[in-house]
């Protein structure tokens, strides 16, 4: 089952500043993770649902939170890693605010 992707508003502003060579790392993985969006390891402690994609190389991080109900993966927020995790306490997540994904496919 494949899910659908969606963006906070916020987290697509983000994701438009990004270099589009990181762009396409996040596109890969993100089309890994909308068949199967629950990996353990990439789980967020003290966030229920929320998970991240690494880009190690580039120090990015995405973090994305799965709504089994809607069948929808949400990226809450893009970002380097030194601020990425503050910029995540700071947003609360609204589901219903989910913007379709830039041409994503």
């Amino acid at each position: 089952m494949s899910y659908k992707l969606k963006f906070l508003p916020s987290a697509l502003r983000e994701w438009r500043k990004l270099a589009p060579e990181i762009k396409e790392q996040f596109k890969l993985h993100l089309s890994h993770r909308l068949e199967n969006p629950h990996i353990d390891n990439a789980r967020i402690r003290g966030y229920k649902h929320h998970y991240k994609i690494k880009i190690r190389a580039a120090g990015y991080r995405l973090i994305y939170e799965v709504e089994e109900k809607a069948i929808t993966v949400y990226v809450i927020c893009v970002g380097r890693r030194d601020t990425i995790y503050k910029i995540l306490k700071k947003r609360k997540p609204k589901i219903t605010d989910g913007q379709p994904a830039p041409n994503f496919k």
